[in-house]
């Protein structure tokens, strides 16, 4: 199987530059507004579009994408709402990989959440919480729905197991940049990460990913020559924050622009 993630970093390959996958909160700060930012992301040159699916113990986000779902769940955002959300945007829109926690898909079912994102038209799903043993279940249920699901190395993880990571993920290879929760106000440091993805570029031909903390046109630039795609959440919701619908979409086109551009440079 050959997914629509494993495609868009494919062609992206062909044409010599990055993957830029922004993450947008379901229902943040309301299901009408994510729709735009869907519609304008996609149509601003996004890849793939990682899209949260609002939790209320998220391990692995920093503050701002934790209080983005915070608001997500205050608004009575559910899974059915996304699934919903999917299955408007999927047929017009660049790829949508949820990004979710185990819990909720263990509370709805491993088999019928398989079944009912693909069924909406998702590329996949990524959920930070399960280690690679506890993942194996998941995935192979996604994959006997041709559904795709990246998984995660860290800069702690060991170069066997991170070669086993990486030959267990479909779509890419998702490269923590740093140890701790995601988040842009601290710049992730660029030599030990440089260092990271040259190592794993000798484990796999698989597509490698890099986030957690890249915020700006520089940090695409930093890691252009050793990635293969850039994940960019918290810095784009905090551009957009307290914003709506189109006003909402503008200012995230005007803020991915130069990352996109820097992605095809």
């Amino acid at each position: 199987m050959v997914g629509r993630l494993a495609q868009a970093f494919a062609l992206a390959k062909d044409t010599r530059r990055l993957c830029f996958v922004p993450y947008v909160m379901a229902g943040d700060p309301d299901l009408e507004t994510t729709e735009a930012l869907i519609a304008a992301l996609s149509e601003a040159g996004a890849d793939a579009i990682e899209l949260g699916i609002p939790y209320s113990d998220p391990l692995a986000d920093g503050p701002t994408i934790a209080a983005a779902g915070a608001r997500a769940l205050a608004n009575g955002t559910r899974l059915i709402d996304v699934l919903d959300l999917v299955r408007r945007c999927a047929a017009k829109s660049a790829p949508l990989l949820l990004f979710t926690y185990f819990n909720p898909v263990y509370r709805y079912g491993i088999e019928r959440f398989a079944q009912a994102i693909a069924d909406a038209g998702a590329a996949g799903a990524i959920v930070p919480d399960l280690s690679l043993e506890e993942s194996t279940e998941l995935r192979g249920t996604l994959r006997a729905h041709d559904l795709e699901m990246p998984l995660l190395v860290a800069p702690s993880t060991t170069p066997g197991r991170a070669q086993r990571i990486a030959d267990a993920a479909t779509g890419f290879v998702y490269v923590v940049s740093r140890l701790g929760v995601t988040g842009a106000g601290k710049t992730p440091n660029f030599a030990p990460l440089k260092e990271q993805l040259r190592a794993l570029r000798a484990l796999t031909v698989k597509p490698l990913a890099v986030g957690f903390g890249l915020s700006r046109a520089a940090d695409v630039s930093e890691i252009a020559p050793f990635a293969d795609g850039v994940v960019v959440g918290s810095a784009l919701i905090d551009s957009y924050a307290g914003s709506r619908r189109a006003e909402a979409a503008r200012r995230a086109t005007e803020f991915a622009a130069p990352l996109i551009g820097q992605a095809r440079a």
